[in-house]
This record gives C-alpha cells, structure tokens and sequence, in this order.
C-alpha cells in the first residue's frame, strides 16, 4: 500500500459508464442499466454515471437512486411527502385505489425525457492520478464519497471507488 498510487488502481474512463449533460434521465437509466464493470478479475455494476460538459469537462454524476427520485410522476410529486408515503401503504388501502399502475407507469415514462441535469449531483471532489490511495481513502470518507474522478494533469482519465479502495486496504491488512 505504501507505493500504490491511484493511477494503479482506478478504471480507466473508456470502461466507466458516462454520457453528456444534454442527455435524458432515460438515457442515463439505458446506460446504468447495460454497463458492467470487471475489476482485477472482479465483476461488478456501477451505481453512477458520470456527466460531461461539451468541453470534455467532468460537469456531475448521477447515483441509481437519483435517477429513480427523477422518475417520480409529476402528479406525486405535486402532494405532501406523508400522502405520497401513505399511497404505498398496503395496510392503509389494499387496492390502492388512488394511483392505478397504469398511470403510474404513464408519469414514469413521461418523467424519463426530463435532461439528466435535473437530478445531477455536482463534482466537488477530484484526485490525481499519482495521489497515494491512502489519499483516496481520506477523501472519500472526510467527504463521504463513493467515487472520485482521478485527473491527470486538467483532464479527467478514470475514477477510483470504495469498493476499489477497500480491497486495497483488505489486500494490506490480511496479507
């Protein structure tokens, strides 16, 4: 661990998933939903999508779970958070009689051609390529970060995960 440098272990940006900012929530969830990642002969989904500026600049990511908040029907969101909770409570309404499947899958589908913008998370963190992992560990946990994209020199090359970083810090400590 000592001479492991993040460069050594990050996924190369042509193997981690990534779109421009101009496109859609639906793009993003087509994306997310076909990438596979394998790692040091380790298998793995990833769980954000990084986002580009026409630059090549890295604008922001976005997490499964945010791509699922942006697909909220406009018509749920429209009510309190305790009605739109109560709508999924069986024990309240066993047919649910408000919020048909049908229209619900309706307002999805609608919500999914909103620009990816609407639900991305900036990048307030970077890390550079030659940077110590142990470097990477105190970013993403001073941060609580699960990804960081490692630039080398002004432009973004790959990034680097907790999952990466742990099997690192497991690699030190059971060897």
């Amino acid at each position: 661990m000592e001479t492991r440098r993040v460069g050594e272990i990050m996924i190369p940006l042509a193997n981690y998933p990534h779109l421009p900012v101009w496109s859609t929530i639906l793009e993003a969830v087509q994306v997310m939903h076909t990438a596979s990642l394998e790692v040091s002969g380790r298998r793995s989904l990833p769980r954000i999508v990084l986002l580009f500026d026409l630059d090549g600049s890295i604008a922001g990511t976005v997490r499964r779970r945010d791509l699922m908040r942006g697909l909220e029907p406009s018509f749920l969101l429209a009510q309190p958070l305790e009605y739109r909770r109560k709508l999924f409570e069986v024990e309240v309404d066993p047919n649910i009689a408000e919020m048909s499947f049908d229209r619900v899958v309706k307002g999805i589908r609608e919500q999914s051609h909103r620009p990816v913008t609407d639900v991305m998370r900036p990048i307030e963190q970077t890390i550079g390529f030659d940077d110590h992992v142990m470097k990477a560990v105190n970013e993403m946990v001073t941060y609580t970060l699960s990804i960081l994209p490692v630039v080398k020199g002004r432009k973004v090359v790959g990034v680097i995960r907790t999952v990466d970083v742990f099997h690192e810090l497991a690699e030190l400590l059971l060897k």
